[in-house]
């Protein structure tokens, strides 16, 4: 029992292990029903792209983080679902992506429309890597291997540790859904999320997706990765209680009808802070790499829109300029902003999880590709 490598075409990994409840010996499935989208419905996309603008742009890094941040949460966006987490003397890094593509390829493949926010080279030492999932914009091989001179401990789902350690990395943990490891005093849980898997032609589903949860010095964040609507949320609220800190999607989400099942839209990140009763959400997953029809500013300004809807009702929803740090402090019942240095909204009462609409088995991974052939870049 466990993960190793194959080739198809490009290496990628497998779990080996018994039935469960989400795993029927060779592919893993998620809680409700969220199947892949048909051949039909993918060539049906690529015959109708309104895709909206991006533009390259090249604005300066930003600073150089601390060694080690004692007090308070200090949270860095890189870029898409990268972001730099110190608290309580751990450096804690979220899917990171620096390379310049998010392919198996440095000559293809969706390509950077801005530069990481922080430099590599002015990193900290990186103690833990939190991974959901294994696709190219969230498990980047070049990455990975200049992260291994950091030594760091990855946890993420089943599958993926082969692959790691194929990559240079010596600690890579494991876990199943719900399962937890500690990593220097914090601990750490994988928890569900609604999305897939896959890196090539025929690996559809072979490795676990997921979200993380993390808790150091008494403090609670939660990672959401990439996840489309689902019941999740609302059993992620209960089993671990409510996050201080969530970092939720936004992006990748047009056209809705394909991607929803694997993308929440803004407005349903909003709904995702409510059900899990965050204290402050912050959005990941846009603005970076061109991965579905929404243009580059299009989920933050959806975004705007979702909590203008809801008026004093909105949740603590923040947009982060990339590079741009924030300094959070959490007390048992408030939150703190050093930076902003205004009070939080009071708590809101959770909506229930809304299940997906089901509908169907070619990948996205196999989905982009097709695209791009009938795209420029």
């Amino acid at each position: 029992m466990g993960s190793e490598v194959f080739f198809r075409p490009f290496a990628t990994g497998r779990w080996v292990g018994p039935r469960t409840d989400h795993f029927d010996g060779t592919r893993f499935r998620n809680q409700a029903d969220a199947e892949h989208e048909s051949l039909g419905g993918v060539l049906k996309w690529v015959a109708n792209r309104d895709m909206g603008p991006w533009e390259r742009i090249d604005p300066p890094p930003g600073p150089k983080p601390p060694e080690r941040v004692r007090e308070g949460v200090r949270v860095t966006f890189v870029n898409h679902a990268t972001f730099l987490v110190q608290l309580g003397g751990l450096n804690v890094l979220t899917d990171p992506v620096w390379a310049e593509r998010t392919s198996p390829v440095g000559f293809a493949g969706p390509r950077r429309y801005r530069p990481p926010g922080l430099r590599f080279e002015d990193l900290p030492p990186i103690d833990l890597v939190l991974l959901s999932h294994d696709h190219f914009d969230h498990l980047c091989e070049e990455t990975t291997r200049r992260l291994a001179a950091h030594a760091p401990v990855y946890v993420t789902g089943l599958g993926n540790g082969a692959l790691l350690r194929r990559f240079g990395i010596d600690d890579a943990r494991e876990l199943d859904w719900w399962d937890e490891t500690e990593v220097k005093g914090a601990r750490v849980v994988f928890a569900p999320a609604q999305h897939f898997s896959g890196r090539g032609v025929g690996d559809r589903d072979r490795t676990l997706w997921g979200a993380l949860w993390l808790e150091a010095d008494g403090t609670s964040v939660y990672f959401a990765g990439d996840t489309g609507m689902g019941p999740h949320f609302a059993e992620t609220r209960a089993r671990l209680g409510a996050p201080d800190l969530a970092l939720l999607p936004i992006g990748a989400y047009r056209p809705e009808w394909f991607m929803s099942r694997v993308h929440v839209n803004p407005a349903q990140a909003v709904e995702a802070a409510q059900i899990l009763e965050a204290r402050v959400s912050v959005a990941t997953h846009f603005g970076t790499f061109q991965l579905a029809d929404d243009g580059m500013r299009e989920p933050v300004e959806d975004l705007e829109k979702a909590l203008a809807a809801l008026g004093d009702a909105a949740p603590d929803f923040r947009v982060l300029r990339e590079g741009e740090p924030e300094l959070l402090a959490f007390a048992s019942a408030e939150r703190l902003s050093f930076r902003r240095g205004h009070a939080p909204p009071p708590a809101r009462p959770a909506k229930p999880a809304r299940a997906p609409t089901p509908s169907h088995a070619l990948t996205r991974v196999e989905a982009a590709a097709i695209c791009r052939i009938f795209s420029a870049e």
